[in-house]
């Protein structure tokens, strides 16, 4: 009971006291007196200079009555705080706050969850009162502290803790999270909003929130904004209502203390192990990127990104967790503003695929070297590269199209090709096995970037930057890797949806039925084929002859015949392309590589398709009827040059193609006699196709066709004569060689061809120059092919003579300076 004095001592109290002490009755069951606080209340507005004193008198009574336990007069003290804090709006109500708080922080340091459940709710209350200035001097570190302790609340009584209705004033999780929520409102509308977001209080109010939210039995998975949460839900489940909070923190972070709010995700999602299964990270974030403000999106990613890179060593599976938890914020910022981090997000993932292949290749020599078994981590790892393509190729398909263009020059130039150091990816420490599971990797992953891109102009979408290196990769030994780089330029080449009508490599009966889209071909593609057509064709014929292709890269090299038809194909590229088929025609005959029966056919089989599309492409009858006529011919005969039959599981193969019948194969003079008659120009078509001779051959440790050359040219002393003869079909002797390099009249001669160079290149059209050039080029790879084998050495003296061999026959010496060849330059 209260203690009671008499009406002398009564008499001199301060009058604000009198009226504290009536509020109580006499039995606290009986509750607040309500007629003595209606004028309590009335003294406190009339005259607000005494809130101070009667919050100092409420609050040593409030003391008194915790440490005697008295809690009916406890519940009374608080119930009349209350009331006066809603009642009294005014700057003088700053030193009854501070009386308010400390008895609230009496009440929650009490051992009795029904006092701490108590002073909750009255903070609550206090938070939601609008202050007319700020307090520069409160702090509340105490309260966060004490809330975030009875969020982790373990009462031994499990309905206390949280299953009683919420009016039941025991449930200690949900005021603590309540508690938090109303310190938030409070301190991020004040001025000295920022001293919540420090990382001490932080990383007590965070880790609170997520031990609550980990409660929920069934985690959202939704791709959109979860739902706000229904009021019943926010006062009877715990996890709900941290998330509700946990929400609200985000969304009041700003700029600067966004990072802060964010890191002790991470701590709390590695202290309890929660990147396997990530489940509930992934909700956490997807959390977090729908309620902070759009623009602070890139700081959650550089936070993960960071945090990726400090777990670099950690298991696979932990790191396939984070990568994927940084699919789904990315995923969520493409949509918005992900600002300067599109290259640090693209550079931070390609790093580590080159670690995930590193660490799998050297599991796999310590595999090879011991009798552990690593199979499971390589398909760990395996995950870890899956997610780290899965995630380059949706943050890349969902930028705009100058930003693709800019990754997938990035990602071009980390792909190592042998023999050279263009690439700025570390492979020193992944060996032969490791740098072809790199570029696999990153030639899927430029798939993916690549997938769905569209550009009006081919220039735009393969320029020589990009064109050069992707071509140099598709000259690569590795069938798988060939396939890679001719599916990235069908993305980029199908700029009207055709390639899935294209697909499986067959002798289609009635291309129009397809339904092909094609628009007429722009001045922009037109002079991309000029300038780069030849590479192109280059690199189809060398990729058709190489000995380890499997019928998708035979499918694969059609289609790309086909989509350069459709997308690229005027006039002069048809004729072109026509010549490289007849050229992979007659290379599958002669066979000079020495391919096997198997890819003869498939060479054989693939020029079938292509000519019986194109015909149709250009509807010339008289070839559409030659094509038809050999195809026709082909089933009946030999139906291993057609793509239904040799490209069957179970098919049968001869075990030598030595049939020389003419009606089996495409006929040049054919094809030119029905282009002709319909107004082609087939000119060119007489001039047999052979590849420009490059250096990239050796970029990729393939066997260069320079290498079928040979030129040796040995300065020797004119004193040692050779009388040798040629034991070849064709006998060469000093003296044809003297007749074919008789200088009588040269002089004319070369003043004459001099003048006709000029004015052929002065008035003839540039058509007709190249294809007289490339005439020339052929025939000299021809010259130097079959007939001489030289090999140049530097001359010891001026006086030196040159000696031609081929095999092991050796012609006459004849001085240097006499040796002149008409037909055969030598640069």
């Amino acid at each position: 009971m209260p203690t009671r004095v008499c009406c002398c001592c009564s008499a001199l109290r301060p009058r604000y006291k009198r009226l504290v002490d009536n509020i109580f009755p006499e039995d606290p069951k009986d509750g607040l007196v309500k007629a003595d606080m209606e004028k309590l209340t009335f003294y406190a507005v009339s005259a607000p200079e005494k809130l101070d004193r009667i919050g100092a008198y409420l609050a040593e009574r409030l003391s008194r009555d915790v440490v005697r336990h008295r809690s009916g007069y406890v519940l009374i003290a608080m119930e009349a705080l209350d009331q006066l804090l809603m009642a009294c709006h005014s700057q003088s109500i700053k030193p009854f706050v501070e009386s308010f708080l400390h008895m609230v922080a009496k009440l929650l340091e009490s051992g009795e969850p029904k006092l701490q459940v108590l002073g909750t709710n009255s903070f609550v209350k206090f938070a939601n009162i609008e202050e007319d200035t700020p307090s520069y001097h409160r702090r509340y570190d105490f309260f966060v502290s004490r809330f975030s302790a009875m969020c982790h609340s373990c009462h031994s009584d499990p309905e206390i803790r949280t299953e009683a209705p919420f009016s039941h004033p025991h449930r200690i999780r949900i005021a603590g999270i309540r508690g938090i929520q109303g310190v938030v409102r409070k301190t991020v509308n004040d001025e000295l909003r920022a001293t919540i977001w420090e990382p001490q209080h932080m990383d007590k109010i965070v880790p609170s929130l997520l031990f609550n939210m980990q409660k929920i039995e069934e985690i959202d998975s939704r791709i959109g904004p979860p739902s706000s949460p229904s009021a019943a839900d926010k006062e009877e489940n715990p996890a709900v209502l941290a998330e509700n909070c946990f929400r609200e923190l985000l969304g009041r972070a700003t700029f600067g203390n966004m990072n802060n709010a964010v890191r002790p995700v991470f701590a709390h999602l590695d202290h309890h192990k929660l990147w396997d299964p990530n489940e509930f990270a992934v909700h956490c974030f997807k959390i977090i990127m729908y309620s902070i403000q759009a623009q602070y999106s890139h700081h959650v990613i550089q936070e993960i990104l960071g945090h990726l890179d400090a777990c670099k060593k950690d298991s696979p599976r932990v790191r396939a967790g984070i990568i994927q938890v940084l699919l789904e914020a990315v995923a969520i910022a493409a949509k918005g503003s992900i600002g300067p981090t599109v290259l640090e997000v693209f550079n931070t993932l390609l790093k580590h695929l080159r670690l995930s292949v590193e660490f799998e290749a050297s599991d796999s020599h310590k595999g090879s070297l011991g009798s552990v078994n690593l199979n499971s981590k390589d398909n760990d790892e395996k995950i870890v590269q899956n997610a780290i393509i899965q995630t380059i190729g949706f943050f890349g398909s969902n930028l705009p199209d100058y930003q693709r263009s800019e990754i997938m020059m990035f990602i071009m130039g980390k792909v190592p090709v042998f023999g050279t150091s263009t690439h700025t990816l570390d492979i020193s420490q992944l060996g032969d096995l490791g740098t072809r599971r790199i570029q696999i990797m990153l030639l899927r992953s430029l798939l993916m970037v690549t997938s769905g891109y569209k550009a009006k102009t081919i220039v735009t979408a393969l320029p020589a930057s990009f064109l050069d290196p992707l071509l140099s990769s598709s000259l690569m030994e590795d069938y798988e890797l060939r396939q890679l780089v001719l599916e990235v330029m069908h993305n980029l080449m199908d700029r009207h949806d055709n390639r899935a009508k294209l697909r499986g490599i067959r002798i289609i009966p009635d291309v129009a039925d397809l339904k092909i889209k094609r628009e007429k071909i722009c001045r922009q593609d037109t002079s991309f084929m000029k300038k780069n057509g030849q590479q192109l064709y280059r690199h189809i014929y060398l990729g058709c002859k190489e000995e380890d292709n499997v019928q998708k890269n035979y499918e694969l090299l059609y289609t790309s015949l086909a989509l350069m038809t459709i997308e690229l194909a005027n006039e002069e590229v048809v004729i072109d392309l026509i010549r490289l088929a007849i050229a992979l025609q007659d290379s599958a005959i002669i066979n000079e590589d020495n391919l096997p029966v198997f890819h003869r056919c498939g060479i054989m089989a693939l020029v079938a398709a292509y000519l019986n599309f194109v015909s149709q492409m250009i509807a010339v009858p008289a070839f559409c009827q030659h094509v038809s006529k050999v195809i026709e011919t082909r089933t009946v005969e030999a139906p291993y040059f057609l793509p239904e039959h040799i490209f069957r599981d179970k098919c049968m193969i001869p075990k030598s193609l030595e049939k020389n019948e003419k009606n089996l194969y495409f006929l040049t003079n054919k094809i030119a006699e029905s282009l002709g008659g319909s107004g082609y120009s087939v000119e060119r078509l007489s001039v047999p196709y052979v590849p420009q001779v490059t250096d990239e051959d050796r970029l990729s440790r393939r066997k260069s066709i320079v290498d079928t050359v040979s030129i040796q040219v040995d300065i020797l002393p004119s004193s040692i004569p050779s009388d040798d003869v040629v034991s070849n079909t064709e006998e060469i002797t000093f003296e044809a060689l003297k007749k074919a390099i008789d200088t009588s009249g040269m002089e004319e001669q070369e003043k004459e061809k001099r003048r006709l160079v000029i004015e052929k290149f002065q008035k003839a059209p540039f058509e007709e120059i190249a294809a007289q050039c490339e005439s020339k080029a052929n025939f000299l790879h021809d010259r130097l092919a079959q007939i001489l084998e030289l090999t140049i050495r530097p001359p010891p003296s001026p006086s030196g003579t040159l000696t031609i061999t081929s095999g092991h026959a050796q012609y006459q010496s004849v001085p240097v300076y006499e040796m002149k060849f008409p037909d055969l330059c030598v640069y």
